[in-house]
């Protein structure tokens, strides 16, 4: 699911500019046009023509794929609700046994990276169910048709050439390859560009096989999380209870004090101890009535593997009670809004000046921001939750 929203990963890779000619052909048109002009940009690059040529020569549009990127509406689900679906007792059945099936390689990757076998264990289930399903959509048709639209060129048009990269090294076959309906391939999901940067042979066999080898895919998603920054040996979040009144526009990731601090507020660790002399924002999913977390550093981390808050938050949730947490207390979060009334109250938001992004009904980070400003305008509760009371009044 990481493909779902913005790769920062594969931002990255847009730093190289564009020639007048690429830039003509970015998108649209013609899709034997288009594929003739990402041929033509390839040997610009230096492949060879002949190689490009066996590339491309099954590339096709795959409708499916868009209507694929389209279909997001699990994003609209609370966090509450959003969890439940992803965590089963099933999932963390499974998740467990996977630890001890890869001991060893867990420890390699704790040694060499420092990430817990939990946030791994985590990624792994909600991106495969740990490999049981990786997608049946052909690579380069999904990556090709996700360049010609329009929506989103620049994010999956440098993934072409990173296929043909690896398709150079004989490690993707345009034809064979297939994964996820955004070009991820193989069990924890990885893009092209991905993968020559961070595939590993986690078992010894000289090769890089993502799809069938777990301690591959387990050891290049160690190195991919490492070379975004998580600091080795840190928690990432900490399920809190908050106290009745505090000041609530301090909550949100724009915010961090020292967990200590966050302490001599009222703020509790619901299990165990607080990382008292980390930097920490206080996360209310639901607002100040609902499940509440402490986000330390790492936490930021997994932003770059997905841009979903909702996402995000639940995978962290999830790696947590791999590692033992207990089940959150959910507490009785005030009335949320339908998908409906969401797309009202980013109109309105809109209408007023706040950049809240597209009018789609799911809250992003834009929309808690403005939510939580307007919020503090009204004389209101600032913990970025929208109810049908902030949308009547306004």
């Amino acid at each position: 699911m990481r493909r779902l929203t913005c790769l920062t990963a594969l931002c990255l890779t847009l730093a190289a500019p564009m020639t007048a000619s690429m830039a003509h052909a970015a998108c649209g048109g013609s899709f034997g046009n288009f594929v003739a002009g990402l041929k033509s940009e390839a040997v610009q690059r230096g492949h060879a023509k002949a190689t490009v040529d066996r590339f491309f020569a099954s590339a096709r549009q795959d409708p499916s794929v868009i209507q694929a990127d389209r279909a997001q509406g699990v994003f609209q689900k609370p966090f509450t609700e959003f969890a439940g679906r992803l965590i089963s007792s099933g999932r963390l059945n499974t998740g467990r046994a996977k630890a001890r099936e890869f001991d060893a390689i867990f420890d390699r990757i704790e040694a060499q990276y420092g990430l817990n076998r939990g946030v791994l264990l985590a990624f792994w289930a909600f991106e495969t169910d740990y490999g049981g399903f990786q997608g049946n959509f052909n690579t380069l048709n999904a990556l090709v048709t996700l360049s010609h639209d329009c929506r989103r060129p620049n994010l999956f048009r440098p993934q072409v050439f990173a296929a043909l990269e690896l398709f150079e090294k004989g490690d993707f076959d345009p034809v064979r390859t297939t994964g996820a309906w955004a070009g991820e391939i193989g069990m924890v999901q990885m893009l092209p560009r991905d993968i020559i940067e961070s595939g590993l042979d986690g078992d010894g066999d000289g090769h890089v096989y993502l799809k069938t080898s777990a301690p591959d895919a387990l050891m290049s998603a160690g190195k991919m999380l490492s070379g975004f920054g998580w600091r080795k040996g840190q928690p990432w979040l900490h399920e809190v209870a908050v106290p009745a009144a505090m000041d609530w526009s301090k909550s949100g990731l724009s915010t961090t004090m020292k967990a200590s601090e966050w302490e001599k507020l009222g703020v509790r660790a619901r299990h165990g101890q607080l990382a008292g002399g980390l930097e920490a924002s206080l996360l209310l999913p639901q607002g100040r009535k609902g499940p509440a977390f402490l986000a330390y550093p790492n936490f930021r981390v997994y932003f770059d593997w997905n841009q979903s808050f909702t996402y995000v938050l639940t995978a962290a949730y999830f790696a947590t009670r791999l590692e033992g947490a207990p089940v959150m207390t959910r507490g009785n979060p005030e009335q949320g809004l339908s998908s409906n009334q969401m797309k009202q109250l980013q109109s309105k938001l809109a209408a007023r000046g706040y950049d809240v992004g597209k009018i789609d009904g799911i809250l992003g980070a834009g929309t808690r921001a403005a939510v939580q400003d307007m919020q503090e305008k009204l004389g209101m509760p600032a913990d970025k939750w929208p109810t049908p009371a902030l949308l009547n009044r306004l």
